[in-house]
C-alpha cells in the first residue's frame, strides 16, 4: 500500500530548474506574438511546458552519459540559455538533429495552448480551475496526467502528448487563477498531484472573497484570509455575490460587483488585474510543470519517457513486405538491411526507438509487429518467408495504411513488393494519413511497370498499375525506386541512410526539362551529399562550382563515387563538398528521377495557424493544413541553430519562404520571413493571404536564407503540403472507449471558399461498427453543417488499442479537388484497478489516480478550426531558457 504521505521532493544535484523571479521580464522566457503586442515580458503556456521539458531531459542526459561519449557536466549549461540544439549536439554529438524531440515537444505545447480555443475546453471552469472549483479541477488534471500515462504505456505517444498538455494546462492555471501566490506561497501545492489528499482551507460558497476594484490594476483586492479561492470566469456558473473574478478585457463576470480580478495569465492590468504577481505564479508553474514531467518518467522508465518525447536525432524502423511467393529476394534484402541496423546501432545512441512490421499479400494483411527490443523484431522478421500467392495485385496499401497508424511522427516507412496494389481506392486516404503522421513512404519495387506480365496474374493489369505508389510517394515526401531482383539488396541500402535525418536539396527547375539542366545549391552546413538518379537514363553528368565535372561511369571520380545498381544510380560526393551551385543534366527515355540529399543539422518544422481574437486568451488556432479562402499564418521552426561554440560568428540567416504549386513545380508565391525572438532559436513567422493559397491541392515550401558568410542557404520542407477545399472538425468522446460501449463524436463541415457539393464518407480501423447521420452536404461560401457520428467498441476489442476514425469530404463536381480528410485518434482501455505501485525515489512525490470523470480529448482538426480578426498570438513557445541551479537550502 501507499504511504498516506510522501515527502516532497528534494531535487539531487543535477536538478536543473529555471528561477524567473531571478530574470528581468523582457528575458525570463521568449513570449510570444501575442505576449509581444499586448503583454511584454509575459510567459506563455508553451515557454512553461517546454522550459519544464528541457530541464527535465538535461536531468535525464546528466544522469545517463551517452554510450562511446563523454558524459556531460553541469557547469557547461549553468549561465547559458538552453536551447535544444545545443542539449542535443552535447549529447548526441555534433550535427545531430533535435527535429523529433522539438516536434513531440511541439505536440505538447499546442495541446497546452489550444485549451484555450477548443469549445469543449475553453469555457470549462474545471479545466482551467476557475469558479472555485478547485477539487473538481484537481480531479480532472490527475484524469488527464492517468491518460497520458496509459497512452504512452499503450504506445501511442501522439494522443499520450495530446493528453499531457491538456493536463499541463490546468496544472499551470492553478497558479495563476487561484490565489495560491496572494497566500505568500513559494513551492508548488503539495497535494494538487496527490488526489488522496484532501484540498484544506477551501473558500465555501458563503465565503466572501473579494473587495470591489474599479481599476484595470487590483493588487489589494483580496480579502484578508487564509482560504484558498480561484476567480469566475463569464457566465457559466454565475459568480455569486462577494466572489472574486477571473479579470481582464474578456471576462464579463468581472463588471459585476466585486468587481476586477484575481488572474495573474500576464503582465498586462489590461487582461491580468494581479499583473504585477505573473512572473510569480510563472515560476511556480514551471516548478509543478517540472515536477508533472518527472512523475511521468518515474512511472514510465527513462527509455519509455524518452520515447514519449522523442529524445532521439534517428528514426524508427518501420517495413511493409509483400510475403507472396515471388518475394524472396526483397524479403531477404530487407533481413539483411534490418540486421546490419541492429547490429551497428545496438546500445548506441543512434540505436531506432521502434521496429515496426507490417507483412501483406492477397486477401490478408496484417497484423501489426510493434516492438523496442531489436531481438524481438529480428526474430519475427526471420520467421517471415516467401510462401504461396504470386499473383497480382495486392493488399498493399491496406497494410500501409496499418503501418501509418502505428508508427511514430516524422518516420521513415519502406515498402518491399513486386506487384501493384488491389486496394488502389485508399490511396487518398494513405496519402492524407502520410501527412497528418508526417511519415516518408519509400516504395522499392522489383518490377518494371512497363514490363509484361511474370507473374501469374487473375486479370489484364494497366500499364499505369503503379500509379497510386507514385500518388502516395509525392505526397509523403518519398519516392518509388524500380528494380530488379539481382540489385535489390544493393539498392536497399538506403534504408541505413534514410535513418538518419537527411534534408533533400530543391531542385531548379523542381522538374526536369529535357536539354536542361537541373541546379542545386550546396552550403557549408552541408556534408554527405548524394545524388540518386532513376530511369531509363542512357546518360548524365554533375558539375560542381569550378567546372570539374564527373560522367555516370562507375567507380570514383574527381567529385565523388559512383555506384550502378541496373537503372539506378547513386553518386557520393566527395566531403567536404565545394560551396556553391552544382548543375546536373540527365539524358533519358520518359521521365528521370533525381533526388539530392544531405546530412545537416539545419532542417525547418512548419506549423499553420487561423489568428483568433474572441476569448480570453486571443492567439492562433492550431491547423495541420491551411484552408482555402481562410488567412493563415505560417510558423517555421528551424532547427540545428546551435549557439554554443559560435561565439562572435554570424550564423545562418533565413529571409522568405517560397511557395511552389506541385507537380509542375510554378512558383506561387514569395512570402517574406519574419523573426521571433533571438537568431539562435529560429522562430520566423509569416502571412499566407488567402489569394495566395486559393486553389486547392499540393504546394511544397523552400527556405530561402543566407549562411553566416552571406552566401545562398536553400532547404525544402519534409514533405509537401496540402491546401484543404472545406475544413473538418471531428470531436471525440469524454474520456477513452471501453469494450462495449457505444460512442457518439461530432462532425462540423465550414467552407470558406464557395459552394461545396459533398459527399462524406466515414471509416474506422479496425471494422468497429460506425454509423452517421450526415452523408451528402450542399453549402455555400462561410457556411457549415454538423452531423454525428455512432462509434460501436465491441466486447471483444484488444485493451490498450487504437481506433482511428476517418471522414472524408469528397466534392461531387470537382474531380480535381483533393479530398478533404480528418483523422481522430481513441483508445481502447480495460477498466483499470487503483494503482498500487511505489513511486521511485526521483519522482515528484506524487502518484497517478485511477478515480475521477473521464475527461473530454481535445478534438483533432484536419485542417482546423476557423477564427476571425488580425493576426494574433503564435503561441508556439520557443525551446529555450536561461538555467540556475537550485540549491537544496532552498527546498
Amino acid at each position: 500500500m501507499l504511504p498516506a504521505e510522501m515527502p516532497w521532493l528534494r531535487p539531487g544535484p543535477s536538478v536543473l530548474l529555471l528561477l524567473l523571479c531571478l530574470l528581468p521580464p523582457t528575458s525570463a522566457f521568449f513570449p510570444n506574438f501575442w505576449s509581444l503586442l499586448a503583454a511584454p515580458g509575459s510567459v506563455t503556456h508553451q515557454d512553461l511546458t517546454e522550459e519544464a521539458a528541457l530541464n527535465v531531459t538535461l536531468q535525464l542526459f546528466l544522469e545517463q552519459p551517452p554510450p562511446g561519449r563523454p558524459p556531460l557536466h553541469l557547469e557547461d549549461f549553468v549561465g547559458h540559455t538552453l536551447l535544444a540544439d545545443d542539449l542535443f549536439a552535447a549529447y548526441f554529438g555534433p550535427g545531430s538533429s533535435s527535429r523529433r524531440f522539438r516536434a513531440a515537444l511541439g505536440e505538447v505545447s499546442r495541446a497546452n495552448a489550444a485549451q484555450d480555443f477548443l469549445p469543449t475546453s475553453k469555457n470549462d471552469p474545471d479545466l482551467h480551475f476557475d469558479a472555485e472549483r478547485l477539487g473538481q479541477g484537481r480531479t480532472r488534471l490527475v484524469a488527464a496526467l492517468r491518460e497520458s500515462l496509459v497512452a504512452a504505456r499503450a504506445l501511442d505517444h501522439s494522443l499520450s502528448r495530446q493528453r499531457l498538455g491538456a493536463a499541463l494546462h490546468a496544472l499551470q492555471d492553478f497558479y495563476s487563477h487561484s490565489n495560491w501566490v496572494e497566500l505568500g506561497e513559494e513551492q508548488p501545492h503539495p497535494h494538487l498531484l496527490w488526489p488522496r489528499q484532501e484540498f484544506q482551507s477551501l473558500a465555501q460558497a458563503s465565503d466572501p472573497t473579494c473587495s470591489d476594484c474599479e481599476q484595470f490594476s487590483c493588487p489589494g483586492n483580496l480579502l484578508d484570509f487564509r482560504l484558498l479561492t480561484s476567480g469566475y470566469f463569464g457566465s457559466h456558473p454565475p459568480k455569486p455575490p462577494g466572489k472574486c473574478s477571473h479579470g481582464g478585457h474578456f471576462d464579463q463576470s468581472s463588471s459585476q460587483p466585486p468587481r476586477g480580478g484575481i488572474n495573474k495569465d500576464s503582465t498586462s492590468p489590461g487582461f491580468s488585474p494581479h499583473h504585477e504577481l505573473h512572473l510569480q505564479a510563472a515560476k511556480l508553474a514551471l516548478l509543478a510543470s517540472i515536477q508533472a514531467f518527472n512523475l511521468l518518467r518515474s512511472r514510465l522508465g527513462d527509455r519509455d519517457f524518452s520515447r514519449l518525447l522523442d529524445i532521439t536525432p534517428v528514426s524508427s524502423l518501420s517495413f511493409v513486405l509483400d510475403t507472396t511467393g515471388s518475394m524472396g529476394e526483397e524479403i531477404n534484402a530487407a533481413k539483411i538491411q534490418a540486421r546490419r541496423i541492429v547490429d551497428q546501432r545496438r546500445g548506441g545512441p543512434l540505436e531506432p526507438m521502434y521496429y515496426i512490421l507490417v507483412p501483406f499479400h492477397d486477401p490478408e494483411f496484417g497484423p501489426v509487429f510493434k516492438t523496442s527490443d531489436p531481438d524481438v523484431f529480428w526474430q519475427q522478421l526471420n520467421e517471415f518467408h516467401a510462401l504461396g500467392g504470386g499473383d497480382e495485385p495486392e493488399m498493399c496499401l491496406s497494410a500501409l495504411e496499418l503501418a501509418l497508424l502505428h508508427t511514430p511522427p516524422l518516420s521513415d516507412i519502406f515498402v518491399f513488393t513486386d506487384a501493384s496494389p488491389k486496394d488502389a481506392l485508399l490511396t487518398n486516404r494513405v496519402e492524407a494519413l502520410t501527412q497528418e503522421r508526417r511519415c516518408r513512404v519509400t516504395f522499392l519495387v522489383t518490377e518494371d511497370p512497363s514490363r509484361v506480365q511474370i507473374r501469374a496474374r487473375r486479370e489484364v493489369l494497366s500499364p499505369l498499375r503503379f500509379k497510386p505508389y507514385e500518388a502516395v510517394a509525392q505526397a509523403s515526401g518519398g519516392e518509388v525506386i524500380f528494380t530488379k531482383d539481382q540489385h535489390i539488396q544493393d539498392v536497399a541500402a538506403i534504408v541505413g541512410e534514410s535513418m538518419t535525418d537527411l534534408v533533400t536539396l530543391p531542385l531548379e527547375p523542381p522538374v526536369v526539362v529535357p536539354g536542361r539542366p537541373l541546379a542545386f545549391t550546396v552550403d557549408e552546413l552541408l556534408q554527405k551529399i548524394t545524388v540518386r538518379v532513376h530511369g531509363e537514363v542512357s546518360s548524365f553528368w554533375i558539375r560542381n562550382p569550378a567546372g570539374i565535372s564527373q560522367d555516370q561511369e562507375e567507380g570514383r571520380g574527381p567529385l565523388g563515387h559512383t555506384h550502378r545498381f541496373g537503372q539506378f544510380w547513386i553518386v557520393t560526393l566527395n566531403d567536404p563538398p565545394q560551396r556553391g551551385t552544382w548543375e546536373i543534366q540527365v539524358t533519358a527515355e520518359g521521365t528521370p528521377q533525381i533526388r539530392v540529399q544531405a546530412q545537416t543539422s539545419v532542417d525547418f518544422l512548419v506549423h499553420f495557424g487561423i489568428p483568433v481574437e474572441d476569448g480570453p486568451h486571443p492567439g492562433l488556432y492550431p491547423l495541420t493544413k491551411p484552408v482555402a479562402g481562410l488567412q493563415t499564418a505560417l510558423l517555421v521552426e528551424v532547427t540545428g541553430l546551435s549557439s554554443r561554440g559560435n561565439a562572435g560568428i554570424q550564423g545562418p540567416h533565413f529571409s522568405h519562404i517560397v511557395l511552389r504549386g506541385l507537380p509542375e513545380g510554378a512558383e506561387l508565391g514569395k512570402v517574406p520571413l519574419e523573426p521571433l525572438g533571438p537568431p539562435e532559436r529560429g522562430l520566423l513567422t509569416a502571412s499566407l493571404p488567402p489569394t495566395l493559397l486559393s486553389t486547392p491541392g499540393r504546394f511544397t515550401l523552400e527556405l530561402i536564407g543566407q549562411d553566416g558568410g552571406g552566401r545562398s542557404l536553400h532547404r525544402a520542407a519534409l514533405q509537401p503540403c496540402t491546401l484543404a477545399a472545406v475544413l473538418l472538425e471531428l470531436s471525440g468522446p469524454p474520456g477513452f472507449l471501453t469494450p462495449g460501449s457505444h460512442t457518439q463524436l461530432s462532425l462540423h463541415i465550414v467552407s470558406f471558399s464557395g459552394p461545396q457539393d459533398l459527399d462524406v464518407k466515414t471509416s474506422v480501423n479496425p471494422s468497429f461498427a460506425l454509423t452517421s447521420n450526415i452523408s451528402r452536404v450542399l453549402l455555400g461560401q462561410n457556411e457549415s453543417a454538423w452531423g454525428c457520428l455512432w462509434l460501436e467498441v465491441p466486447d471483444s476489442a484488444a485493451p490498450d488499442s487504437v481506433v482511428v476514425v476517418t471522414v472524408t469530404a469528397v466534392n461531387r463536381q470537382a474531380s480535381s479537388v483533393p479530398p478533404t480528410h480528418a483523422f481522430l485518434r481513441l483508445l481502447v482501455l480495460a477498466p483499470v484497478p487503483q494503482d498500487q505501485l511505489a513511486v521511485p525515489a526521483y519522482s515528484a512525490g506524487s502518484v497517478l489516480s485511477t478515480a475521477g470523470p473521464a475527461f473530454p480529448p481535445a478534438p483533432q482538426t484536419t485542417p482546423g478550426r476557423a477564427g476571425g480578426g488580425t493576426l494574433g498570438s503564435l503561441w508556439w513557445g520557443t525551446v529555450g531558457g536561461v538555467l540556475f541551479l537550485l540549491g537544496l537550502a532552498s527546498w
